[in-house]
């Protein structure tokens, strides 16, 4: 882990990464709805899907590698509002996983007013993509729920 107080832009992605805790697959559970969830990847991904069985599936999946995949499946139809509610269910889950677990709510905060950005090469809506110009979305929620643990 780097000090982020000598660099501007705070970067995570991968498990090995000074601030993997930051990721959805970082092994930090989280209750919603009276349901536990493994990691916010199983949370996020079984959202995606009306059919409770399915999402029960997700759920119960041993890795946030395996709940990811089943909810990049297009088998089962995704919910019609799904492009309308993502951003706020990520926002819930990266809210609970953090105000929960002691470690990377500690971790977060001692970003200072560094900017955050999840080096997803392959995803330009999450992460910075590619190029580095994605939407940073994930990165952008982060910065949000460091700002209301303050």
């Amino acid at each position: 882990m780097t000090d982020p107080s000598f660099h501007s832009t705070v970067y995570f992605y991968a498990q090995t990464d000074g601030y993997a805790e930051f990721s959805n697959f970082a092994p930090y559970g989280v209750a919603i709805d009276e349901t536990w969830w493994r990691t916010v990847e199983h949370y996020f991904q079984a959202q995606k899907f009306n059919d409770a069985d399915y999402r029960e599936r997700i759920r119960l999946s041993n890795r946030p590698k395996d709940a990811k995949a089943l909810g990049m499946t297009r088998k089962y139809a995704l919910r019609s509002d799904w492009e309308d509610v993502k951003d706020q269910i990520m926002l819930e889950a990266v809210r609970v996983k953090f105000r929960t677990h002691d470690l990377p709510r500690q971790l977060l905060l001692s970003t200072g007013e560094a900017e955050i950005v999840e080096n997803a090469p392959m995803d330009a809506y999450w992460g910075c993509g590619p190029d580095g110009t994605g939407l940073n979305k994930l990165g952008k929620i982060l910065m949000q729920v460091r700002g209301e643990l303050r």
